[in-house]
């Protein structure tokens, strides 16, 4: 009877900061990192008087931190009581359960009895974590291994996870996890909403384009369930990439209206749950996705230069200080912004397109191009598909140059470090070594995993270089796939997309 649901972690290329605030776009990519969530009963049966129990019991498990949380469910109010490991409360998991259960009453109908006998089995709930979530370079370093790929694929499936060093002072004070900045909390939630949804009849993972039982896909009720989770876990009403990347897979993404979901956080005290519930699941989502993917032969590299990450809301909260207190000089930035990030959109589609109609000369310049560096280029462009390809190439990194420059300027602007000095010198070199189109810092920068976009087979090359500048390369890879239903529990399956993997449409 088990439910194993996966959402892949996601990479921001274009529109950080931009992208929270509509019409803005972005361009999210999808990974080949997931989250797993496996739902199954904690018992097989259910005692005869057990239809007259208020409350059933919920077990989370976290084995990669070594953690076991017991909550009662409370089946008239929703709600949920942590009975044991308070310490290591989880909101994210615990807004997910609570929310994917007010759907399943929602659209329940007839089947009640039936729902109400897979609560009272108990929900037996295990999340585990692709090692591309986490920093395992003081795993890798302790053990004397290079810093390369190789070293990470040696770790076994689902590692322990280390924490950062602990702050000495205040007995409140806990570790945080050393992050990889690929959106693990929101993968994390949209795979328990998903798994949950599923085991509990709400939607069909085998089919999840289809009409569902709220005059949407199923796929879009598992978007608004997990989005709110997020939002109200978080505290506050985000841009919502990082889920809907973690729902639909790579796209362009142009966010919500942020009231869709702020009156959820005002009366979630005051209302039945599934009253919040049924008002968010008919709310007005007016956010809006394109399928895109990279152009052919071209691969998402990922770097992480063990700088320990970087704290994403306190970013976020200076720009948006910065913009209150300079305005104009902030419009002018983002609307300079807003256009590059449009144009390296564009190029990168024009790409797609050339691929489409001239394979064969794509293929050659790819090839070419891969093993040299771009001020070389040119010299390929010996004939008209040559070099419209090579122009389009040479175009995208131009607008990524200018891009990271005008988000230097907001960062210095703002006072915090978007594209920190330790992070350019690493992104210029990366941008000159053979093959490579492009690099940045994804999302809202700092000093997480920096990306790079590289021609053909030339990603080894790369990875050699950083591994000599102390940068880990991840084995993160782009996947389009976003939720999907898996066909058993990971650590002892083959780690593939499951049994539905639905692209975008």
């Amino acid at each position: 009877m088990a439910v194993v649901a996966s959402a892949p972690g996601k990479v921001l290329m274009t529109g950080g900061y931009l992208i929270l605030e509509r019409p803005n776009t972005g361009l999210v990519l999808s990974t080949n990192a997931r989250f797993y969530a496996i739902v199954k009963p904690i018992n097989e049966e259910v005692k005869p008087d057990s239809w007259a129990w208020q409350w059933t019991d919920v077990k989370l498990t976290s084995p990669q931190l070594s953690r076991e949380s017991m909550y009662k469910l409370s089946l008239k109010h929703l709600t949920l009581q942590c009975v044991s490991s308070s310490d290591s409360k989880n909101p994210f998991v615990e807004h997910a359960i609570q929310y994917a259960i007010a759907a399943a009453h929602l659209a329940s109908g007839k089947g009640k009895e039936a729902l109400q006998k897979l609560f009272l089995q108990g929900l037996d709930i295990t999340i585990l974590g692709s090692n591309d979530f986490y920093s395992y370079r003081n795993q890798i370093e302790s053990l004397g291994l290079p810093l390369t790929p190789e070293s990470l694929g040696t770790l076994a499936p689902f590692a322990s996870i280390t924490f950062n060093a602990a702050e000495s002072n205040g007995a409140n004070c806990k570790p945080e996890v050393a992050k990889t900045g690929l959106g693990s909390s929101a993968a994390m939630t949209t795979a328990v909403v998903a798994a949950l949804l599923h085991y509990l009849g709400v939607v069909d993972l085998s089919d999840p384009c289809k009409e569902g039982n709220f005059g949407c896909s199923d796929l879009d009720v598992i978007h608004m369930v997990a989005q709110t989770s997020h939002c109200l876990a978080q505290g506050k009403v985000g841009s919502g990439f990082d889920v809907s990347c973690a729902v639909y897979g790579s796209q362009r993404y142009v966010r919500f209206s942020p009231e869709v979901l702020s009156f959820a956080q005002v009366e979630v005290k005051g209302l039945p749950l599934h009253e919040v519930t049924g008002r968010i699941l008919k709310g007005n989502w007016d956010n809006e996705r394109t399928e895109f993917s990279l152009p052919p032969l071209m691969n998402l590299v990922l770097g992480e230069p063990g700088s320990g990450g970087s704290s994403t809301p306190s970013m976020v909260g200076a720009v948006k200080k910065w913009q209150m207190s300079d305005p104009e000089k902030a419009r002018e930035n983002w609307q300079k912004l807003s256009e590059a990030n449009l144009e390296l959109e564009t190029k990168l589609n024009i790409l797609s397109k050339l691929a489409k109609d001239h394979w064969d000369a794509y293929l050659g310049v790819i090839k070419s191009c891969s093993e040299l560096t771009s001020e070389k280029w040119v010299l390929h462009a010996t004939e008209p598909n040559n070099e419209a390809i090579i122009k389009e190439l040479l175009g995208a990194r131009e607008a990524m140059l200018r891009i990271r420059t005008l988000m230097r300027e907001m960062g210095e602007a703002a006072s915090v470090p978007i594209e920190p000095e330790s992070q350019t010198r690493l992104l210029d070199s990366t941008m000159n070594a053979e093959g490579v189109l492009l690099a940045g810092v994804p999302g809202a920068g700092g000093f997480d995993a920096i990306f790079a976009i590289t021609l053909g087979d030339s990603g080894s090359k790369l990875t050699q270089e950083w591994s000599s500048h102390n940068v880990l390369a991840l084995l993160v890879r782009e996947d389009p796939h976003g939720v999907c239903l898996e066909s058993g529990d990971p650590r002892t399956t083959n780690i593939t997309s499951g049994v539905s993997s639905i692209r975008l449409e």
